[in-house]
């Protein structure tokens, strides 16, 4: 098989949750430790860092591999969903997995696996686990795919763990309240292994603490005494006022990048203090170079042309609670919303987020999961909102620049998935 024809191959033999959901998801971690034992150990070859978290996992996960690698170590950095290419999940001082490494991982070990019937996700963190291993890196951040507690990638003993914040998210699979899915979450915390925990409300608070108590794990909240003290935008990105380490720039724009900014810089002092960072000035290196050196898009991504337009990957509540707001601060005669969900995320209580006064294109992304058009379109309709349907997020996209003027401002967004079209569109016409 060639790369291609692999991850058709990997997407259609495996249970993959990006595609059906609830049916790919295991709960436990038979599959992972057999795995783990099959490859040698190969998550013991390298120190590692933990992440979890509802929302801002994956901007927290690459700004400290960019941190990392700054300071001058080989960086591994698993994270997930991929947007365009599969081999984003897995990097290496932010270069991909090689096509070929992918083709040969399947064809040498596909006799060992198959008879097993891992998941998607279960196979490709035994891949990246492997590769890491063999690429003999210094250290690698590991983001969790869901929850914690059960999740594959709970087989490491990390250096720290990264608890991001909770909120309402996989509730069929986390629980039900916000501690039952802080508990999942939770389940990260290891012996002896120090947490930071980005934001804590008053019913996950004494989740962490118990769980960071019974395996006698120092906790830091972040939230207690900031690292960020303010922040405002630049042209080019943010810049952080910091209690420790002076004012810096961070490159990844939105709102909501200042919580993450406070969590990452609370993490990266915890590093300091452990001489794991050596530098100081890495940090600010890291923060302000994040996107080359890791390849993280679709955090209030800025698209090519005109009118001013922007993708974003929140996808829940808690993360529309920042971007309505930034959405709806943003100069321009009309806002024009590229809007789509999968079926899994709070459909209605997003759209009661979505400002009131901008036209919608309503459209569903590719996978399997997603809400049908027509539903997200009738859901808007109640909510107040005001738009045309479109069965493709290209053609969305498309109607809306044909719509816009230059001093419009357009969004698109919804769902990872949506952003993954969009992108996934764009790189086909370059």
């Amino acid at each position: 098989m060639n790369y291609k024809e692999t991850v058709e191959y990997l997407f259609h033999s495996t249970p993959v949750f990006e595609q059906v959901g609830a049916s790919a998801y295991k709960s436990g971690l038979e599959n992972s430790w057999a795995l783990d034992d099959h490859f040698g150990h190969p998550h013991t070859h390298f120190l590692s860092i933990h992440v979890a978290g509802t929302n801002g996992k994956g901007s927290c996960s690459h700004t400290l591999a960019a941190i990392l690698q700054a300071d001058g170590y080989k960086v591994g950095l698993y994270t997930s969903p991929h947007l365009v290419d599969f081999r984003e999940r897995i990097r290496v001082n932010g270069e991909m997995i090689p096509e070929q490494y992918v083709v040969d991982f399947v064809a040498q070990e596909r006799h060992f696996f198959e008879p097993l019937h891992p998941s998607f996700f279960e196979l490709t963190t035994a891949m990246a686990f492997k590769y890491f291993a063999e690429q003999h890196v210094d250290i690698a951040v590991i983001e969790v795919g869901l929850g914690g507690r059960l999740d594959c990638t709970n087989i490491i003993t990390p250096i720290l763990s990264v608890i991001t914040n909770i909120s309402m998210d996989h509730t069929q699979f986390l629980g039900h309240t916000l501690p039952e899915i802080a508990h999942e979450k939770a389940g990260i915390i290891k012996p002896g292994v120090p947490v930071v925990v980005g934001e804590a409300l008053p019913l996950t608070r004494p989740v962490f603490e118990a769980k960071a108590q019974k395996e006698g794990a120092t906790i830091v909240f972040a939230e207690d005494i900031p690292a960020v003290l303010s922040s405002h935008d630049t042209p080019d990105g943010r810049e952080y006022r910091t209690r420790y380490l002076g004012t810096l720039r961070g490159e990844l724009c939105g709102d909501y990048q200042t919580r993450n900014a406070n969590t990452i810089v609370t993490a990266a002092m915890l590093l300091i203090n452990r001489g794991i960072i050596r530098h100081p000035e890495s940090v600010g290196e890291g923060l302000a170079t994040v996107s080359r050196r890791t390849g993280l898009t679709g955090r209030w991504q800025s698209l090519p042309g005109h009118p001013h337009a922007v993708c974003d990957t929140g996808h829940n509540v808690a993360g529309w609670q920042y971007l309505s707001r930034q959405i709806e601060a943003q100069p321009a005669r009309t806002r024009r919303i590229v809007f789509g969900m999968v079926d899994d995320k709070d459909l209605t209580h997003v759209m009661a987020l979505l400002p009131q006064d901008a036209t919608y294109y309503w459209t569903q992304p590719s996978t399997h999961r997603a809400f049908p058009v027509e539903k997200v379109a009738a859901c808007g309709q109640n909510c107040g909102l005001h738009g045309s349907i479109f069965h493709t997020v290209p053609e969305a996209y498309q109607a809306a620049l044909a719509d816009a003027d230059p001093d419009d401002f357009l969004f698109v967004g919804g769902s990872s998935y949506v952003v993954a079209d969009l992108l996934a569109s764009l790189q086909a016409t370059k």
